[in-house]
């Protein structure tokens, strides 16, 4: 239930009215901007009576809240969110985020010259795989603690931000101690004690859209973390499975107007995993700006028939360079930066 507070109702009154509502067992979201003040109630609201509510003179509207979730609901925080990841912001109308870096970590030399490469580039963020969720046991399963190691070498010589994917609760306090935007793949997308702890951490999160979830599963899982405590999230596209062989995952770019409309969070798009194919990720990234993405999150590699994992979708150093380019021209024609 979202309830309107007048303008110029004083504030001593409104504090009664939050605490009057806690006392009852409701969560309140307060949130103010200079031309609102809404108070979100979070629980079951189905007790309450609307008219009741409305008669207050403080309160000017009343409106119930279909969607199931509510910290993530745009109207429960009309403005958009930003989150900063070790000076990087994210959402809103910052700048957009180039995130850039190979599948996979595979060695501290490999990962440190990519990391150069993707800094000169224009790249603003590291991505490095070093848990790797492989659909074969008998896949390269990633270096593991080695693998974070060697991208805290790469910030060392770069200053880029680390991302990387989380897989499992117990490696958690190695990620918040270590990894500046924590990712959260597909595969664990509804790992739902995953999410509750994560929900616990003060650490950016990078949700990525499962296989073949729907955008209202894809927001309830942020909605885990953001019940938790842990509002700094950013949803990320990364394609879904369909019908469609010809890539690898058909990507929604369709989900961008719906999350800035039904949701204040960030989005990102992954066009290499989308697509599957090199060839294909600059006109998707491209789109992707054009169609108001926050950031995205680009495979990079200096050898991509050399790369222990998804060379097939990674890009040379130099093509990405390009991409960011031509970004900053699709970028400006839609009022951002990159």
């Amino acid at each position: 239930m979202i309830i309107t507070i007048k303008k110029g109702a004083p504030e001593a009154e409104v504090k009664d009215l939050i605490f009057s509502f806690q006392e009852r067992g409701f969560e309140v979201n307060d949130s103010q901007g200079t031309d609102y003040h809404i108070l979100g109630l979070i629980g079951d609201t189905t007790s309450l009576d609307e008219k009741m509510i409305a008669a207050n003179p403080l309160i000017s509207d009343v409106t119930r809240i279909a969607a199931p979730y509510k910290k993530a609901n745009r109207m429960f925080h009309p403005e958009d969110t930003i989150v900063d990841i070790d000076g990087i912001r994210i959402g809103g109308k910052e700048k957009i985020a180039m995130i850039g870096g190979p599948c996979s970590v595979e060695s501290e030399e490999q990962i440190v010259r990519i990391a150069k490469e993707v800094k000169q580039a224009g790249g603003t963020m590291l991505r490095g795989g070093a848990y790797k969720p492989r659909t074969s046991p008998y896949a390269f399963q990633g270096l593991e603690t080695a693998g974070i190691e060697a991208l805290l070498a790469a910030k060392k010589y770069t200053g880029l931000p680390i991302v990387s994917e989380l897989m499992d609760i117990e490696h958690i306090p190695e990620f918040v101690e270590h990894v500046d935007l924590i990712q959260i793949g597909a595969r664990n997308m509804q790992n739902f004690s995953l999410l509750k702890a994560l929900g616990k951490i003060d650490k950016p999160i990078l949700l990525k859209r499962g296989l073949s979830n729907t955008i209202e599963e894809w927001i309830m899982s942020a909605e885990y973390i953001m019940a938790g405590g842990n509002e700094n999230v950013i949803l990320c596209e990364r394609g879904i499975r369909t019908f469609e062989k010809y890539t690898r995952n058909t990507l929604d770019l369709s989900v961008i107007p719906i999350i800035k409309e039904k949701t204040h969070l960030p989005i990102v798009i992954d066009p290499s995993h989308a697509t599957g194919n090199w060839k294909w990720v600059e006109s998707m990234s491209l789109a992707a700006i054009a169609a108001g993405a926050d950031g995205l999150i680009i495979e990079v590699h200096d050898a991509p028939d050399k790369a222990w994992s998804d060379g097939a979708q990674s890009l040379k150093p130099e093509k990405f360079q390009s991409i960011i380019e031509k970004g900053r021209v699709v970028a400006d024609v839609v009022g951002r930066s990159l």
